[in-house]
Order: C-alpha cells, then structure tokens, then sequence
C-alpha cells in the first residue's frame, strides 16, 4: 500500500519543494561601528560615530529600488510640554502635556527622501521617524490636541540638535555596501544608545539589525557624579566647603588688588 502511494506523494510534494527553492532568501545585515563606546570628559565637545555595512544576498541583487534607513536614540525619559499663553499681557504657561517618555537624542539618516523610502505601515510598525517614537511610548490624556505639544517638543530639540533629520546621508553603493556619519553632540547623557539599521524595499521593511554604544562619564567628572548619586550628604558638604573657599580666595584676591 505505501510503496503504490510514494508516486503520489512525492508527485505531491515536487511543486512544494520547486516553489521554496524558487521563493528568494531573505537579505540580512553584517555592520560594524567605528567605536561602540564614549567617553565625557571635562575637554568633550562631541563625537561622531561612523555606521558601515553591507546588505548580505544569497542571490543577485533583485529589482526595485532599495533603501537604508539607520537611526541612532538616546535615552529616553519623561517629559512635561507647556504652551505659554498671553494672560493681562503677560506671558505664562496655561495648557501643558506629559509624555511618558522622549529620546533625549535621536537621529534618522536616510539613503534617500524619507517620504518615499518608508511607507506610513512600515513606519507605524517599526517606529522610525522622531514623532513615531515618541508617540509609541504614550502620551498622558490631559490635552485632547497632544500631537500639537509634540510637534513643540520635537522643534525645540531639533532647534538644540538633538534630534535630527538627515535625508541623502546614507550612502549606498551597489544596492549593497552602506555608511553613514552621525555627530552627537556634546550635551549628552550617560546611558546606552540604540542605533538601528534598517534595509527597505518599495517602502517595505525587509530587514533589521541593532547595536549600542555606552556613553558615560570619565576621570572627574564621573568620580564627582558617582559622589553625587552615592553620598549626596558628603557631595554637599565637600560643594559649601569649596564654595566658602572660592568665596575667600576672590576676596583675598581683590584686597591685593585694592593694595
């Protein structure tokens, strides 16, 4: 009975088998960072973190056009937005929204114009452009016209370079080979930063890779601000006890002077 049946079922099976080997393999990331971790110090001033990699294919490079996203996010932490209003002529903050928590840098460069490289359902299901991010995480219901606060939000940190648009930064060769140059700037926060990469085909997400860097404090500043975390009450004492002789040694030195 099984050997009359084998003719069926592998007859059944060929097509199966003829339609997987057909069906392409999926493409994958290899990448690397040009460091992975940084170092505040008194003297920093910023850095800037090269992102490179190549787009891995078991099979030519298929038609249609492709795109390379990366992202690089900060921490993240609440925030609270106000809209300052004029009241009797004078300005004050009325309305205000509490997001439960915003990047406190976030970055998107793009091998290409954002608006045409992600589709709106790849970018609600990933999360990648700066509002999607923010609103992914929620936003406290006390104001029924959140997204204005934000848009305030995301133009202020932007203002500050904290969030940045980079479109056409990606370079992309071959539909293969990719890198990107992202500054931080030097008003950050220890903590581990997210960088995403992202390889897109019409607009649809077809692959995806992460890796972090570890920013934190180094020499002084990291000993003052473990003391400050870790014994706030000699923090305290060892700041008036510096402040008290800051506070003599410019008197003393204005009594030379005045000699």
């Amino acid at each position: 009975m099984i050997r009359a049946l084998a003719p069926l079922l592998i007859a059944l099976a060929l097509p199966v088998l003829a339609q997987d080997a057909a069906a392409p393999k999926p493409e994958t990331i290899v990448s690397g960072l040009s460091q992975n971790r940084v170092a505040i110090t008194a003297d920093f001033d910023g850095s800037e973190i090269l992102v490179y990699g190549a787009i891995k294919r078991e099979f030519p490079v298929p038609e249609g056009r492709v795109d390379v996203i990366i992202t690089v996010e900060g921490p993240s932490g609440p925030v609270t937005v106000r809209r300052k209003e004029r009241v009797a002529g004078i300005w004050i903050n009325n309305a205000s929204v509490r997001v439960d928590s915003a990047p406190s840098f976030y970055a998107v460069a793009t091998s290409g114009e954002l608006a045409t490289s992600l589709s709106a359902t790849e970018n609600i299901r990933h999360n990648i452009t700066i509002d999607r991010v923010i609103r992914a995480v929620g936003i406290a219901s006390e104001a029924d016209a959140s997204a204005d606060f934000v848009h305030a939000l995301v133009r202020v940190r932007s203002d500050e370079g904290r969030y940045r648009l980079l479109e056409n930064k990606v370079q992309l060769t071959e539909s293969t080979l990719f890198r990107t140059d992202v500054a931080l700037p030097a008003n950050l926060i220890e903590g581990t930063y997210k960088v995403r990469m992202f390889v897109l085909r019409e607009g649809r997400v077809v692959a995806v890779q992460e890796r972090f860097i570890g920013v934190r404090k180094a020499g002084l500043e990291r000993l003052i601000f473990n003391l400050s975390r870790e014994q706030p009450l000699a923090y305290g004492l060892i700041s008036l006890v510096l402040a008290a002789f800051a506070g003599w040694a410019a008197s003393a030195a204005f009594r030379f002077i005045r000699i």
